[in-house]
């Protein structure tokens, strides 16, 4: 028994931490704890292991060096920076501005606003990257006006909760960061696998909402006329655009010969430039060369837009690091909300106790996750899962398929953190015996895990929308009227289109892996690299052909060439070999052409003279 028991540990302590877990127990605490009650067990049980645990207690003296890589990891220096930033920008009222805007955009056509809060979901995941201040903003700021004006309440749920978890996907999410360092890859490599498929992932929401706007138009009404407080002005907010492009265009031409490959970047910021300060010009001057429309889309866009630029564009041109572009998105958050007067001491107080609470979680569950790999490698579980993974039917995509399953069903227990910290790292060694890129691999994750938030009844997405939608019937601010609150129920089958919408999402990433793989660059064929030697000057005298090298001649032993067509001997270079000559032991060469004898030494005979013999 005890001899099963050793050779079977590691599939029991995983088993017995799914337990853990179960029973509902902290996850920081339940990795810990598992990881040091299964080191004492397996320290026992090793002689019966026949090999297999290679545990004993001086192994617990390298945890502090394991401690210590977490605390100095400035990878994880980003998630404060990030979730900071992005409790500023709600703290800010950037939502309430986008979504009004945005809204007013859209009003005339049907399912305008649920187009609205999908634009706006994933403007929001490109700057705060946080799942509960994206859904709890937009629930609290679209939700009343979407039931207002008459949206069915599963479609205008489902919508708030699934736009809220883009954040997850579209980079600077924290997913991204924790995956990247689990995997062992760059981030700046993480967000740009993951930002096509993100946008991908975006439209199939606004395909979904067209597809509903044409079988259930009374589902999703457009905005009546009385609602539309910015009025028209479609046209002119095109051609502010034109002229935007056109400026760009210039302002590229002009900068092209001083900064070559910059100016495409450049000249865009100088006519985004351009037409935001002309806006801000025409409002403060009422000239009114804009429509009202128009001025307002381009004043509230434009700031977040070079906030994603100033946080992404420098990560993805190499000026900056994930943490050095997380310091920068801060700064620019916080001047936001100072241009809006809405910075103040309470707010970064609030922001600095959300991001220490939420950083020290991570902390605590990174910990936990080391303690419990120390044992688990330990007891060779990584062996056991690497040969229970690899042997799967179907290769690369049967494993792709096989864990996107047990990610899936997973998600509905445990947070992406959990699964990051828990399953991600035994997932690698499988992975890349079977030859899988990790940055596809993560993005694939990264997707899958999404689904943990939208996961009837566990979706903490679900959670955020129940905390802030009304429950009961209630009147409405605006036009007075009664209206009937949001069930739980509602909540959870309004979610659940967009379940599979996001498990479809997986199975595109998984059969086009394409859409990450560009991270890479251009791919470049070995077959028409072309190697080329820089050219050495000739040893050869003038006028004598030389490809490039030293010219050494051919040797001549002595002997000339003779016969009918036989080439006439080139001149050799000061550097040819060497002439030899035939030699000669004496006997005089004759005939014509023959190379006169050289001079024999006279040495001559040994003269010993007659012997001597003493009297």
């Amino acid at each position: 028994m005890l001899e099963f028991i050793a050779i079977n540990m590691a599939p029991i302590m995983f088993g017995s931490l799914i337990v853990f877990l179960l029973l509902g127990y902290p996850v920081a605490f339940s990795l810990a704890a598992n990881g040091l009650l299964f080191f004492a067990i397996g320290v026992w049980l090793a002689p019966w292991s026949e090999g297999t645990i290679t545990l004993d207690w001086p192994l617990l003296f390298t945890m502090p060096a394991r401690l210590w890589g977490i605390m100095s990891n400035e990878t994880l220096l980003a998630i404060p920076f990030f979730t900071f930033m992005g409790i500023i920008l709600e703290r800010s009222g950037m939502a309430e501005d986008l979504l009004d805007t945005v809204g007013q955009l859209f009003g005339p056509v049907r399912g305008g606003l649920a187009y609205a809060v999908v634009i706006v979901g994933a403007l929001l995941a490109a700057t705060t990257g946080v799942v509960a201040a994206s859904v709890i903003a937009m629930g609290l700021i679209s939700l009343p006006i979407m039931l207002r004006y008459g949206y069915d309440r599963r479609v205008a749920s489902g919508v708030i909760a699934a736009s809220g978890t883009l954040a997850q996907i579209i980079p600077p999410s924290l997913v991204l960061i924790v995956l990247a360092d689990q995997l062992g890859r760059s981030v700046g490599d993480m967000y740009a696998g993951a930002l096509i498929p993100g946008l991908v992932l975006t439209g199939l929401y606004m395909l979904y909402i067209f597809a509903i706007s044409l079988w259930r138009p009374h589902w999703v009404p457009a905005l009546p006329p009385e609602a539309r407080t910015l009025g028209h002005g479609v046209v002119s907010l095109f051609v502010a655009l034109a002229l935007c492009m056109a400026i760009g265009y210039g302002a590229h031409v002009a900068l092209y010969p001083s900064q070559g490959p910059n100016a495409d970047i450049l000249g865009a910021s100088v006519g985004v430039i351009v037409i935001y300060l002309w806006a801000i010009l025409d409002k403060a001057t009422g000239m009114n060369l804009l429509s009202n429309l128009a001025r307002q889309v381009i004043i509230v866009l434009i700031p977040p837009l070079a906030l994603i630029f100033l946080v992404l564009g420098t990560i993805f041109l190499g000026i900056a690091t994930p943490t050095e572009g997380g310091a920068m998105g801060a700064l620019g958050a916080m001047v936001l909300a100072a241009m809006k007067k809405r910075l103040s001491l309470t707010v970064i107080r609030s922001a600095l106790e959300s991001t220490t609470r939420l950083s020290a979680f991570v902390i605590f569950i990174l910990i936990g996750a080391r303690v419990f790999s120390l044992t688990f490698y330990g007891v060779n579980g990584h062996v056991w899962v690497e040969h229970l993974l690899v042997g799967l039917p179907g290769g690369q995509t049967g494993f792709l398929v096989i864990v996107s399953v047990l990610v899936f069903l997973l998600a509905f227990f445990l947070d992406f953190f959990e699964l990051a910290f828990i399953i991600v790292p035994l997932l690698v060694a499988p992975a890349v015996a079977l030859d899988i890129d990790l940055i596809w691999f993560g993005v694939i994750l990264a997707v899958n895990m999404q689904t943990s938030f939208m996961h009837p009844p566990f979706g903490f997405a679900l959670f955020f929308l129940r905390s802030v939608a009304p429950r009961g019937p209630y009147t409405d601010k605006v036009t007075g009227a009664r209206l009937a609150g949001v069930t739980t129920g509602q909540i959870y089958w309004g979610a659940t289109p967009f379940v599979v919408i996001q498990v479809v999402m997986i199975g595109i990433t998984i059969a086009f892996p394409g859409m990450v793989m560009h991270y890479k660059g251009e791919v470049v064929d070995p077959a028409t690299i072309e190697i080329k030697l820089p050219g050495i000057a000739p040893l050869a005298p003038a006028g004598a052909p030389s490809p490039g090298g030293p010219t050494l001649g051919t040797p001549n032993f002595g002997a000339p060439a003779t016969g009918e067509g036989t080439p006439p001997a080139a001149p050799q270079p000061g550097l040819g070999g060497p002439t030899l000559g035939t030699p000669n032991f004496g006997a005089p060469a004759t005939g014509e052409g023959a190379t006169p004898a050289l001079p024999q030494p006279d040495l001559g005979a040994p003269k010993l003279g007659a012997p001597v013999i003493n009297p």
